[in-house]
Formats: C-alpha cells, sequence, structure tokens
C-alpha cells in the first residue's frame, strides 16, 4: 500500500484537477499579492500608489459593470418573456428590434460614443467624482454584455418551460413569477449565472482597458481635462509605460536588459501583467467552471 503522504497527495491532486476554477481562482490570488509585494519594494511610492489605484479602479469599475449587466439582462429576460406569453406580438417585436439593433453596434464603437458623453458630462462637472465616474463607466459597458445574460435567462426559462416542470408547479398553485425567479433561475440555474458573470468579467476588464488605452492615447487633451479616473488601461497609455513596454524589445536582442526589467522598468511591466494575468487566469476559472458543472 503507499504511504499515507502519498495517498494525500494524490486525493489533492484529483481534487484540484477536478476543480479547475478553484486552483485558478488561488493562482490569480496569489499572482496579484506577488506583484503587490514586489513593486512595493522596487516601485517609487507615487508610481506604487498611481498602479495600485489603477487596479483597483479597473476591478471594481468591471464588478459594477457584470452586476448591471445582469440586472439589465435578467429584466430584460423577463419582459421578453411576459411579453410572449402575454401574445403582446408587436411590443415584443419593438422590443427585440431595439435589442438587435444595440447588438448590431461594434462594442468599442459603442463603448467610444459612450466615453464622449461621459467626458463631456465631466467636464461639465455632472459627474464630480471618481466614483461617480467609474459608475458611468461601468453603466456603458454593462449596455454592451447585458445581452448576453438575457440571452442565457431566456434559453433556461425555455429548456424548462418545455418540460412538465413549470406545469407541475402551476398545478401545487405557485405563481409564475416565483416559478421563474426562483424556482428556475435561482435555484436550478445558479451554476449558469455564477460561470456567465465570471466571463463577463473578463469581458468588462478588457473593454475597459482596451478603450481608456485608446482614449488616453488618441484623445489626450479632452481627457486630461476631463480628469478621468486612472485605470490600468490609461495607465498602460503613459510615456512611463510605454517606453517600459518598448523596453522588452530591446531585451529581445540584448539579453544584458532583461535583469533591468523588473527594476527599472517595473511599472509598465507590472501593468501589462496584471491586464494579462488577470485575464488568463478569468478565463481559465470560467472554463473551469464549465467542466465542473457541466454547462
Amino acid at each position: 500500500m503507499p504511504p499515507d503522504g502519498t495517498m494525500r497527495t494524490g486525493r489533492l491532486a484529483n481534487f484540484m484537477a477536478s476543480r479547475r476554477d478553484i486552483l485558478w481562482g488561488m493562482l490569480w490570488a496569489c499572482g496579484l499579492i506577488a506583484c503587490r509585494g514586489w513593486i512595493g519594494m522596487e516601485l517609487n511610492a507615487p508610481a506604487r500608489a498611481l498602479v495600485i489605484a489603477a487596479c483597483v479602479h479597473t476591478f471594481w469599475g468591471a464588478l459594477a459593470a457584470v452586476v448591471l449587466a445582469l440586472l439589465l439582462g435578467w429584466g430584460t429576460a423577463l419582459l421578453l418573456h411576459a411579453l410572449e406569453t402575454g401574445r403582446r406580438r408587436t411590443a415584443r417585436l419593438i422590443v427585440a428590434f431595439a435589442l438587435n439593433l444595440l447588438r448590431s453596434v461594434p462594442q468599442i464603437v459603442g463603448m467610444l460614443i459612450g466615453y464622449v458623453i461621459i467626458t463631456a458630462l465631466t467636464l461639465n462637472e455632472a459627474l464630480a467624482t471618481d466614483a461617480s465616474r467609474i459608475a458611468a463607466t461601468s453603466a456603458v459597458t454593462a449596455l454592451f454584455l447585458f445581452q448576453e445574460v438575457a440571452d442565457l435567462v431566456t434559453a433556461r426559462i425555455r429548456h424548462y418551460a418545455a418540460t412538465e416542470f413549470v406545469d407541475a408547479l402551476l398545478v401545487c398553485g405557485v405563481s409564475p413569477r416565483v416559478i421563474i425567479n426562483r424556482e428556475i433561475l435561482l435555484k436550478n440555474s445558479m451554476a449558469y449565472l455564477v460561470q456567465k458573470s465570471v466571463a463577463l468579467f473578463g469581458r468588462a476588464i478588457f473593454l475597459l482597458c482596451s478603450i481608456d488605452f485608446i482614449v488616453s492615447v488618441g484623445l489626450s487633451t479632452e481627457v486630461s481635462l476631463a480628469d478621468l479616473p486612472v485605470t490600468l488601461g490609461s495607465l498602460l497609455a503613459k510615456m512611463d509605460s510605454k517606453q517600459d513596454i518598448l523596453a522588452i524589445g530591446t531585451a529581445l536582442t540584448d539579453v544584458r536588459v532583461i535583469p533591468t526589467l523588473f527594476v527599472e522598468h517595473l511599472q509598465g511591466i507590472s501593468v501589462a501583467f496584471l491586464i494579462v494575468y488577470t485575464l488568463l487566469c478569468v478565463y481559465r476559472i470560467a472554463n473551469g467552471l464549465t467542466e465542473r458543472y457541466r454547462l
């Protein structure tokens, strides 16, 4: 018989193999902690504060976008279902047309239009605090994410409506609203919603960083006047960070530069690492949830 230590190691390996979402979540947390410790030792105080603020603003903005997308998507799906079951064909066609029209707009183009509006509101002091500006950018991001939630919720409702599950609950006196919200979505579709939320979190980070980078590079004058909150995307567009990233190309031809990358060029390297590593881990977590719950 194998020793107890070997058995415990094998059980732990099997456990982590079946729960890759937990494994990648732990790796993501460890990577963030390690990055925080390294920049705490090697990066100067102003730059360190800037990186930490950018990370917090980006993650909170993405999280707020996911919450708003869940609420909008859930409500939209319920509205479409109510119009469909109420035989209000014209109203449903109008809502579906508006949703398809919004879906046809490229995400980057729509985000740019939203940022133009946010910049104008900021210049007019309608958005006076960083919290309000982050909330506004999260709302714009959610507008281009919530339809995925609406599609998921609609698919889950139709899946159970095609079975005897709904009819049995109706016979028992359960109201249709309770059947949809509690029995179908909360009790029997939570794994789908969690997996979708994780995937949307990664998508929101990608959109926020991409649009912030584009805005910071292409509209530097207006954005500096508006004084939008710093994010990982906008910080990556700053001259110091761009020079740090260009140093990686120099290291490919001159290996003597490699030891200096993580000391002299730490700001740009750390920002790029936080973006890429977070997107990788979130993608793996979402895939792990899909495998774990067989979605």
